[in-house]
């Protein structure tokens, strides 16, 4: 997250959620993630989702969604903008 002596914004708590949910970031970090999630009713409805998505999301078995499906999930994902790319046009 690299936020040392700052609190960090909305964009930079969404782009290291998955880190602070697997327990990569580092203590100072995770301090400052934690209190940006105290102060931040919408950082913190964006955990609550993410957490219950990844908690549905599991409990699927393979095959339990259509390859139709599948397919235009995984085409809509690839067409999200990578971080740092610049927007189309």
């Amino acid at each position: 997250m690299n936020v040392s002596g700052h609190e960090p914004t909305c964009h930079e708590v969404v782009e290291v959620v998955t880190h602070y949910l697997d327990g990569a970031l580092d203590p100072g970090d995770r301090a400052r993630f934690d209190e940006h999630l105290r102060d931040c009713e919408g950082c913190a409805a964006y955990l609550r989702q993410l957490r219950a998505t990844i908690r549905v999301a599991g409990r699927l078995a393979p095959g339990a969604i259509p390859d139709a499906t599948m397919g235009k999930l995984l085409a809509a994902f690839r067409s999200w903008p990578r971080p740092g790319a610049s927007p189309p046009g």
